[in-house]
């Protein structure tokens, strides 16, 4: 177990659990910190690799995390010669800042309260995201701001205009704030059913889940019997909690941890994550797919998986190819090696605000960026 140590006020040597949900490696050094640091001794120490455990006021900590992130913002991400290598220098930045604010902590004790002046009650949020308390344990600021945003959204709900209702996402799993998926999903016509009724489809995989918000649409458009699956637990009981708040047990259920369920549907979704890259955390898992593997499983899977006359739905955005991460001739060409081939495509342009934002450096990609639904059968 990872332990860091510091001095405190009077001298004395102590101890705590180091957690990282990015996996963050333990801070080589580690010195104590509060309200009289400046901003600036603050930033070259974290720039250095020293880790600040902060003991002063809650809201004087949120203030010096925002001047240290005004000083790394002073210098922009480089472009590169093309949309790839901009894109790769791009998160190379924003992994340094992540790094070099994460060097801000706090101090969780035994039961996930956080002993600093004028602090929230985070206890509830903490226990969400990291279980039942144990010991005191440092975690950094930035990621229980984190936590404490995820409590709320958890607590709130996402409106889902399809459903007529709210998902409740958990810490970790990737929320339906960018709607566009959901509606084509809720949209596209349904494949024709291969049993007695058929204009029925009455059987479904809803693969990486998540919080389960697809298997709800599809059971909301009247499928008989949804199999959702996840290789995440966290996703698997955030999906089960949404399906018992949306009354439709009784019709989907959540398998896994796994990518396909055993047997056969008439319609298979998938919505794997859009990005070829590798994640830096949890959270991340819902935007980055190394080495497009979980969209490869899925292609390479889905001909076994389907019942005669069934359809694949794989939803997906172009931007990695805008970024110059994958070509649209890879895509058809894993699409043609698993066997499959393409009924139709369906597309829709994202609504989320940082498509009009210039002053992203990936706004080009970005501004042209094309979320689709390809239908796909086999043979």
């Amino acid at each position: 177990m990872s332990t860091i140590h510091w001095t405190d006020a009077v001298d004395a040597i102590r101890s705590a659990r180091w957690h990282s949900e990015s996996a963050t490696r333990l801070p080589d050094r580690v010195t104590a910190a509060d309200d009289r640091m400046k901003a600036d001794t603050a930033y070259r120490l974290a720039c250095e690799g020293t880790a600040l455990l902060w003991r002063g006021d809650f809201h004087d900590a949120r203030r010096l995390l925002q001047a240290m992130s005004r000083r790394i913002d002073r210098k922009p991400p480089r472009q590169g010669a093309g949309p790839a290598e901009s894109f790769h220098l791009y998160r190379r930045a924003r992994g340094h800042r992540a790094r070099v604010l994460a060097r801000l902590l706090v101090l969780l004790d035994g039961d996930h309260r956080l002993d600093l002046r004028r602090a929230p009650d985070v206890r509830r949020a903490c226990a969400e995201a990291y279980g039942p308390p144990s010991e005191p344990t440092a975690v950094s600021l930035t990621e229980l701001l984190g936590v404490i945003g995820a409590h709320q959204w958890r607590t709130k709900g996402v409106e889902v205009p399809a459903l007529g209702a709210r998902i409740h996402p958990h810490y970790g799993v990737f929320s339906p704030v960018r709607g566009e998926y959901v509606d084509l999903v809720a949209r596209t016509p349904l494949p024709v059913g291969t049993g007695r009724h058929r204009a029925d489809c009455r059987t479904a995989f809803d693969l990486g889940t998540g919080t389960g918000v697809l298997a709800a649409v599809l059971a909301h458009r009247g499928v008989g019997r949804i199999v959702a699956t996840d290789i995440s637990p966290r996703a698997l009981a955030c999906a089960r909690e949404n399906v018992d708040r949306l009354h439709v047990t009784g019709r989907v259920d959540i398998v896994g941890p796994g990518l396909f369920p055993d047997g056969r549907a008439e319609l298979v979704v998938c919505n794997p994550p859009w990005i070829p890259a590798r994640p830096t955390s949890a959270v991340e898992q819902g935007v980055y797919d190394p080495e497009s593997s979980m969209l490869r499983d899925f292609l390479n899977g889905l001909a076994t998986h389907l019942e005669p006359g069934g359809e694949g739905w794989l939803v997906l955005s172009d931007l990695a190819e805008h970024l110059g991460l994958r070509t649209r001739s890879d895509l058809l060409a894993g699409i043609e090696a698993a066997g499959l081939h393409v009924l139709d495509r369906i597309d829709t342009r994202p609504r989320h605000p940082r498509a009009g934002d210039r002053a992203d450096p990936l706004h080009a990609a970005r501004a042209a960026e094309i979320t689709s639904l390809w239908r796909l059968a086999g043979g």
